[in-house]
Order: structure tokens, then C-alpha cells, then sequence
């Protein structure tokens, strides 16, 4: 059960930092810290598998797998501190409250203690823990040892204080979050940090207790075992409060995607017959969908704009007669008005690829209050919706049409 949690929370440590990767790039130095010690914790989670574990046992560095996941951890530890003391210690009063102070000193000297941590880490590994042999679990192989219990005293001292920092930090912010989303979020973050202190004090009581008073080896491994299940518990439990959000920016992203899909056979006609509209050539619905050259709201913002300048061109090839052809024959249509756009610009389309333009345009389509980019896209998601099943054949029909109405007296 306890390797399942190990797997799991990994897993999971690692698809937050995967959906958080862009803020590498687009974030700044505080988000990308944020990152960081997503990243940071999801290699050390892994560390704890029993997979990783036994691939770098074969590194011929007796316990390297304790070592470096520890290090691992005490870089997470040390960008989210950071992170939360950029966030949080913040203010705008006259007077800097005590605990904005703290956070300033805390992120200017969480570098350099870091840095002298890792050293003495790496100095006590190699120096006062007994080593001799490979440990299959490092706490209770190496229970009752005073080299091992002051190696471990100094890696928790990171978590200690990152516990305490954070889970204040993250309870006040809860207090003070303007939406559910945020508040709930805090606020399991926050406890999730008040976990970890208990874990991490509890784990400080365990291994010099051991040195003091001899605990036998299954007494041992069930505290650390049951210890191990409370840490992955709080990883759980930071993902979930992590997540939560976001939810309003994963499910925006999500609706963006869709309108980009759907207008995506509307857009690609149109800057295809017209290649300068578009900053770049069109792809197919699938590559554009998932490139990363842009975010997809703006990409979506382009889109708008690449529609509404390549019809305005449209309008020196189309008849003037087009439009009243168009909304005759959307007339039927179960959404007769952007069925009438879609059937010009289908059949505009087609007499751009065969005519040549005119000196003088034509009128221009009806115009409609847009607020918004979101508001036009919902239009021309409507537009496409219509044109996607208009034919080439039916695109000519309506030109004909067009045509007989222009020599019409009353034309």
C-alpha cells in the first residue's frame, strides 16, 4: 500500500509540474520559483519509489539514493520559500508588519543557508553516517546511529521552518482571498503545511528517541512507515489545494480550445485565400491546436481578426447582390443569420479563386455590437458552425443565383 501512495503521489507531484511548466517562460521569478519546487519535490517523490531507488543503487555510492533526494527536497523546500516569501511578504502600509519582515529576510537568506546546508549535508554524509553496507530504507537501517540522527536533524531543519513559514503564510492568505476557489485553496495548502511540521517534528522525536532509547527494527519501520503514509497524505493534499485555482483558468483555456476548433475550417479557408492576413501559414486543425507559439487566448484574439480582415477583402469579389442571395437561401436555416455570413463568404470564396478583384467593394456586411474577442468568436463560431457543411457545388449555385438577381430590374 505505502509503495502505491509512493507511485501515486510522484505522479501526480509530477503532472502539476507539467501543467505549471509554461511559467518557466511566461511567469515571473516568483511563479517560476512556485515551479521549481513543484518540480523540485516530484524528483525527490520519485526517489522514493522502489524502481528509482533500485536504479540508483547500482551507482557504486553506498546510500547516494538517500543523499540525493534529499537534496532534491532541499531545493523544493528552498524555491517554495522563496516562492511564499515574494507572494506573502508583501505590503503597502507605512508600517511593514512583523511577519512581512520575516518573509523579506527569510527569501534573502534562504540562498545562502541553503547552499551551506547541501554542504554540510554532503559533508556528514560522507563522514559521520555509517555507510558500510546498502540500506534498503535509510531511517530505520540506520535507527540508533547519532551520525545518522544529526545528518537527518540538519536536512529536516529546511522543512521545519518551510512547514511553519508556509502554513502561516498560506492560512493568513486564505483569510484574506477573494474568491471560494483561492480561499479553499489556501486553506488546504495551509493545512497540508501544518501537517508537514508534525510530520517533520515527529520524525525528528523518532530518530533521536532511537539513539536514546532502542526501538526494535518493526517498531521502527511501522513509525516510519506510518510517518511515510502522513507525508504522502499532505502531498495529496497540496496537489488538490494547488489545483483548485486554477480550475477557472483550466476550464477558460478549455473553452478557448474549443472555439478554436470549430472556427479553426472558417479561418483556415480564409487566410488561405488570402495568405498575407495571417502572421504565419495556416496548419491543419491539429497542429494548430497544440503549437506553443503563442497562449491560446491570444492566438484566438488573432483568429477574430484574421476572419474580419480577409472578409473585408472578400467584399471586392463578391456581387453586390451576393448577401441578398445568401439570406434567401439561409432563409431555412435553423440559425439563419450567420448562416447568411457563412453562405457569402463560401460563395465570395469561390469567386475569389476564379474572378478577378474589383475596383470598388461591395457593401459590407451587417455589423454587430461585439464587446469582446469572446463575444466575436461566439459569433463566428456560429459562422463556421454553418459553413463547414456548405459544398463547393452549393458555393457555385449561390453565385448563379446572385447573378440572375443582378440582371433583375428591380436588382
Amino acid at each position: 500500500m505505502l509503495h502505491f501512495f509512493r507511485y501515486l503521489t510522484a505522479a501526480v507531484m509530477t503532472l502539476i509540474a507539467v501543467w505549471r511548466f509554461p511559467a518557466v517562460r511566461y511567469g515571473d521569478a516568483h511563479r517560476r520559483a512556485l515551479w521549481g519546487g513543484y518540480a523540485g519535490f516530484s524528483v525527490a517523490l520519485w526517489l522514493y519509489t522502489p524502481a528509482a531507488m533500485q536504479a540508483v543503487d547500482r551507482i557504486p555510492v553506498i546510500d547516494l539514493n538517500a543523499l540525493l533526494r534529499h537534496f532534491a527536497s532541499t531545493a523544493a523546500i528552498i524555491a517554495s520559500l522563496t516562492y511564499v516569501a515574494t507572494s506573502y511578504g508583501k505590503s503597502a502600509e507605512a508600517v511593514v508588519p512583523r511577519h512581512v519582515t520575516v518573509s523579506r529576510w527569510i527569501a534573502r537568506a534562504s540562498y545562502p543557508v541553503g547552499a551551506i546546508g547541501v554542504t554540510l549535508l554532503t559533508t556528514l554524509f560522507f563522514t559521520v553516517v555509517d555507510r558500510r553496507r546498502q540500506s534498503e530504507d535509510f531511517l530505520s537501517d540506520h535507527a540508533g546511529e547519532w551520525g545518522a540522527a544529526v545528518y537527518m536533524s540538519v536536512f529536516y531543519f529546511f522543512p521545519l521552518v518551510t512547514s511553519a513559514v508556509c502554513g502561516y503564510q498560506w492560512s493568513r492568505g486564505a483569510r484574506e482571498a477573494e474568491t471560494i476557489s483561492m480561499r479553499l485553496g489556501l486553506r488546504l495548502m495551509g493545512i497540508s503545511m501544518w501537517m508537514g511540521l508534525l510530520h517533520t517534528t515527529a520524525r525528528i522525536v523518532i530518530v533521536w528517541t532511537a539513539v536514546f532509547v532502542p526501538l526494535s527494527h518493526s517498531t521502527m519501520e511501522m513509525l516510519i512507515d506510518l510517518t511515510a503514509m502522513w507525508m504522502n497524505l499532505l502531498f495529496l493534499i497540496v496537489a488538490v489545494g494547488a489545483s483548485i485555482p486554477t480550475t477557472s483558468v483550466v476550464a477558460a483555456r478549455w473553452k478557448t480550445w474549443k472555439t478554436l476548433y470549430r472556427l479553426h475550417p472558417l479561418w483556415f479557408d480564409l487566410v488561405k485565400a488570402f495568405p498575407g492576413t495571417s502572421l504565419y501559414p495556416p496548419g491543419s486543425r491539429l497542429a494548430e491546436l497544440i503549437h506553443m507559439r503563442v497562449p491560446s487566448d491570444v492566438r484566438l484574439d488573432r483568429w477574430t481578426q484574421d476572419i474580419a480582415d480577409a472578409s473585408e477583402k472578400l467584399r471586392y469579389y463578391a456581387p453586390e447582390t451576393l448577401l441578398w442571395a445568401a439570406e434567401e437561401a439561409a432563409a431555412s436555416h435553423p440559425d439563419p443569420e450567420p448562416g447568411a455570413e457563412a453562405y457569402w463568404i463560401a460563395a465570395a470564396l469561390r469567386a475569389a479563386a476564379t474572378t478577378k478583384p474589383s475596383k470598388y467593394a461591395t457593401s459590407p456586411l451587417q455589423e454587430k455590437p461585439f464587446v469582446d474577442t469572446n463575444s466575436e468568436a461566439a459569433w463566428l463560431v456560429r459562422v463556421s458552425k454553418a459553413y463547414a457543411v456548405i459544398t463547393p457545388g452549393d458555393a457555385q449555385e449561390l453565385l448563379e443565383q446572385s447573378a440572375e438577381l443582378s440582371l433583375e430590374p428591380d436588382a
